[in-house]
């Protein structure tokens, strides 16, 4: 199976040295993919992860990379740079893999989305927090409490945070429910309690919440997911534990083997119109 040639492009994130030491350190045989470029960033940085991942193309702008790798992954922190970056390698047919979050907006994000129909390839985005083990065991204890009725995801969320506001943590929180209840949301509504921003909706007859919650001075809340059934209850803590970006990667290197998406396209619209619901709603409460 040939290896395919991937570059990144938003090296500030940590992300991007996870993804570095798992495809070009550890080399698992089972994903052949491998980073051959980066685009530049802080000096340091950039020699760092090129030292890293012994990756010996680094350029200054994306748009170089055009035509000289099999696909890109964007991890830049700002989810409003997200569609600048990737449109125009989705349009000339090269796949790409946003990380977290899609887009800040769901003009952008339906833009991406058709930029890939357009150019007949591949796109996913995603938390890391969906593919860990933790959110798979809830997913499989959802069988074993009857009728689902509400499903809430707690993690820390910053509407003040300089990267698109609540979208840099909240997509966590809002992807985690949509892989436990995927599915268009209806009637979003939000409560802020100053600690917190609370939101809801449905999705058919199924309540989801979720409970983003500012982090002060001593830290933050753990993320966590709860579901109730007609018959029972599941809930545990979701932990990023080492390795927590594997099953991330996994998913895009099956992506690129197979062309088959990670999650529907339109799975990944869904968290970033419920987040912008939420932003509009807070900024509309304070104004």
């Amino acid at each position: 199976m040939d290896t395919k040639r991937v570059g990144i492009v938003g090296i500030e994130n940590s992300h991007a040295e996870e993804i570095i030491r798992y495809l070009n350190v550890a080399q698992p045989e089972h994903v052949p993919v491998r980073i051959v470029a980066l685009v530049s960033g802080e000096d340091e940085r950039t020699d760092e992860l090129a030292r890293l991942g012994d990756i010996k193309t680094v350029v200054s702008d994306a748009h170089e990379l055009m035509g000289k790798v099999d696909a890109l992954i964007v991890t830049t922190r700002d989810g409003a740079l997200h569609r600048d970056l990737a449109v125009p390698f989705l349009e000339s047919g090269t796949p790409v893999w946003v990380d977290k979050p899609l887009a800040s907006t769901v003009p952008d994000a339906e833009e991406i989305v058709a930029a890939a129909a357009r150019g007949g390839t591949a796109v996913t985005s995603s938390s890391a927090l969906r593919w860990v083990d933790d959110t798979s065991a809830i997913e499989t204890a959802l069988a074993s409490i009857g009728d689902l009725q509400t499903v809430t995801v707690t993690g820390p969320a910053d509407p003040a945070s300089p990267y698109s506001g609540i979208f840099f943590y909240g997509i966590h929180s809002a992807d985690v429910a949509q892989r436990l209840v995927p599915g268009p949301a209806e009637s979003i509504d939000v409560h802020d309690t100053g600690g917190a921003i609370v939101v809801r909706y449905r999705v058919g007859n199924v309540l989801v919440s979720l409970e983003l919650v500012r982090p002060d001075d001593t830290g933050r809340v753990p993320f966590r997911a709860t579901a109730v059934g007609s018959h029972g209850v599941v809930s545990r803590d979701i932990r990023l534990g080492e390795g927590y970006v594997e099953p991330g990667v996994d998913a895009f290197a099956r992506m690129l083997t197979t062309g088959a998406l990670p999650i529907p396209r339109e799975q990944l619209i869904v968290p970033i119109l419920v987040l912008e619901r939420t932003q509009q709603l807070v900024a509309g409460s304070v104004s």
